[in-house]
């Protein structure tokens, strides 16, 4: 074959691909404009985009019905564009963030971490939940909210409803502590310090945190959002463990549990970032990016997700995201009175 025709084949397969991918891509862009847009008007920083974008995706699958020529494109932004985003969440961390935390500030956090981990999956087998959304539910309140829960279902495959049961959770339980900690910080006159580490280790979602945070003070803010990093950072090592165990555990349900190589992309850039920081203006551009891009893949987790599955999963799962967050808020708060 001349490399006239090479050059034909792989230009008319491109166009094939682009051609399939472009509506999904597309109407999964458009959602996650207008989740941006609904999230910059509100005027509450708090309200996170990437839920509005899962929330107007499961009302355009459920009122309406996903077009069919949408699904490869929808398919793409849920893998494809949520593993780059992923990776490209290494920009906002570095190892200098773990040495400003302090060795018994980390300590807390991963103790609070994996206790809150294990509790959860426990407790999930008691209640009778399944064990993907249970892990899911575990992911997202031990770390960090709806980032985690569809980071961690690349390894763990749960539906889509699994998916945003667990993201339904993790909003409304971090929001509740959104709201309570700022009350329970100054009720006990916790310092800022201390104050910022709690929330930092324990809130679910990075908006929620800094909101939380900062009502205590700008130190208590600094501090709460540089714990909630820390707590991110710990997601790759989360990821790769459970990938493994899934792999050792022989056949998942959809076939052999695949190796998360998207988190050593993730780690690669946190060292690159720590090494060679990008200037001001250009992280602040990739931050914003990262963030597009997740809501784009939380557009297409909505746009797959049947909202009657999700009413047959009961509250049983609701249930064990309230003893999850119980749990992580006071081990947290225990373990901060002792530094």
């Amino acid at each position: 074959m001349s490399s006239t025709e090479q050059n034909q084949q792989t230009s008319s397969a491109i166009t094939v691909w682009l051609s399939a991918t472009l509506p999904g891509l597309g109407l999964t862009f458009g959602i996650a404009v207008l989740a941006t847009a609904v999230q910059r008007f509100s005027g509450i920083p708090a309200l996170s985009p990437l839920v509005v974008a899962m929330v107007l995706g499961m009302a355009l699958r459920n009122l309406a019905g996903t077009p069919e020529a949408a699904r490869p494109g929808i398919g793409f932004s849920l893998r494809r564009v949520l593993r780059f985003a992923i990776v490209l969440l290494g920009f906002q961390l570095t190892l200098e963030q773990l040495r400003a935390v302090g060795l018994p500030g980390v300590a807390v956090i991963a103790v609070v971490l994996a206790a809150t981990f294990v509790f959860t999956k426990w407790a999930g087998r008691a209640l009778g939940v399944e064990a993907r959304l249970a892990e899911l539910i575990a992911a997202g309140t031990s770390v960090c909210g709806a980032s985690a829960v569809i980071a961690t279902n690349t390894v763990t495959r749960g539906t889509d409803e699994d998916v945003a049961y667990a993201i339904a959770c993790v909003t409304v339980f971090g929001s509740l502590s959104m709201i309570a900690m700022p009350l329970l910080g100054e009720m006990m006159a916790m310092g800022p310090s201390h104050y910022g580490i709690w929330v930092g280790a324990t809130v679910h979602e990075v908006a929620q945190v800094v909101g939380a945070g900062f009502q205590h003070g700008a130190e208590a803010g600094q501090a709460a959002t540089v714990a909630k990093l820390s707590r991110v950072m710990l997601l790759a090592p989360l990821i790769l463990v459970l990938g493994a165990l899934a792999r050792r555990g022989g056949k998942a349900a959809h076939g052999s549990a695949p190796t998360p190589w998207f988190v050593l992309g993730f780690i690669a850039v946190v060292l690159l970032n720590s090494a060679l920081p990008l200037p001001e203006a250009l992280h602040a551009e990739v931050v914003g990016l990262t963030a597009f891009l997740l809501t784009m893949a939380l557009a297409a987790m909505g746009l797959e997700t049947d909202i009657r599955k999700l009413r047959a999963k009961g509250v049983r799962p609701l249930a064990l995201g309230a003893l999850a967050w119980l749990f992580i808020s006071t081990l947290g708060l225990g373990l901060v009175a002792l530094l």
